[in-house]
């Protein structure tokens, strides 16, 4: 069993759900295994970036990015992103991935292109 840590954007993603989404997201998080790692799963996959082996762990409508930090039997989730995201895309295909990313998914944003229409 690994010790969980969660990034400032994972931390604030969780916050947002329910009580209910929270303990699922950290529940199936939590309970990986190595063999679960290594053997794979359906659920699991493996993408490679700037050196460095993420992998994402899809449960329920969400997608955590995290990586596995042997030395300290640690696994740390870098993101927790919703599926069929924007964000989610780019990160899974390996595109230019900023917190500019990120700002895209507010509603804000893109009520903000469409007052620019008019």
């Amino acid at each position: 069993m690994y010790q969980v840590t969660f990034s400032d954007q994972s931390i604030a993603e969780i916050n947002k759900l329910d009580k209910l989404a929270q303990l699922e997201i950290i529940d199936s998080f939590g309970s990986l295994t190595q063999e679960q790692l290594e053997g794979g799963l359906p659920n699991i996959g493996k993408i490679h970036r700037e050196g460095r082996t993420f992998y994402r762990l899809r449960t329920g409508d969400y997608r955590i990015y995290f990586e596995l930090l042997e030395e300290q039997q640690t696994l740390h989730a870098h993101y927790i992103l919703q599926q069929h995201t924007l964000a989610d895309f780019v990160f899974r295909f390996k595109l230019p991935f900023t917190e500019e990313t990120m700002v895209e998914q507010q509603d804000n944003f893109w009520k903000y292109l469409e007052s620019l229409k008019k």
